[in-house]
Order: structure tokens, then sequence, then C-alpha cells
């Protein structure tokens, strides 16, 4: 079963890891279930914020991860199941557009499993 033109939207999701095996884990466990057609591992950010109410400064690694509309509840949801933050960033990022194969390809990628019930 596949995913409906509303669903078959390219997106990115965002999100920062401590370190790139961590990140690695995670982008290999949603290329490998089909929720994701490529996953982007960006080592050596560095991120000043707020939390608890104190300035921090961490070394992170970002991650892009290449889906469709249709999986991103599914995306953030594995991710936030192996991510080792209290409060994990995930940002979903439209897209405005892109190479017609390209984004193709992201949506056969992503049809790999079957459409879970949401």
């Amino acid at each position: 079963m596949g995913l409906d033109e509303a669903d078959a939207e390219a997106v990115l999701v965002y999100s920062t890891f401590p370190d790139m095996e961590q990140a690695k884990t995670v982008a290999d466990a949603l290329v490998r279930s089909g929720l994701a057609a490529c996953v982007n591992i960006l080592p050596g950010m560095v991120s000043v914020y707020i939390w608890e109410g104190a300035v921090e400064e961490a070394q992170e690694v970002v991650v892009l991860v290449k889906t469709v509309s249709g999986r991103v509840m599914d995306v953030m949801e594995a991710i936030g199941d192996l991510h080792p933050y209290e409060n994990p960033a995930l940002l979903v990022l439209p897209t405005a557009g892109g190479a017609r194969d390209y984004l193709e390809w992201i949506v056969a990628a992503t049809q790999i499993m079957p459409d879970k019930p949401h």
C-alpha cells in the first residue's frame, strides 16, 4: 500500500545528537525501516542553549532525515525512542521543491514499509 499524494511531500526532520555513534545508530534504524530515504549526519556543531534556566554549551552532531510527510510522526517516534536526550530537538522542515527525480526517489524509498495505522 503506497502513500497518497498529500503524504508523499518530501520533508526534512532535523535533530541533534551528542555524538556520531548515536547519530549513526538512529540513521541506520530509520533507513533500514523505510522511514527515511537518507540521513545526513553533520559532525562538529556547537550548540549554545538555555536548559533548566542556565546557558549551556555542547558539541553536537546534526542529523537531517529525508522522508515524506506521511512518515513524519513515525520518524519522530523512532528518533524519540532511540534518543539519549530527555527533550531531543525534533523539527520538521518542509521543502519548497527540488529535482523531480530526487524527490521521486525519496517517495519511493519511504514506501518500503507498509503504511502503519496513525
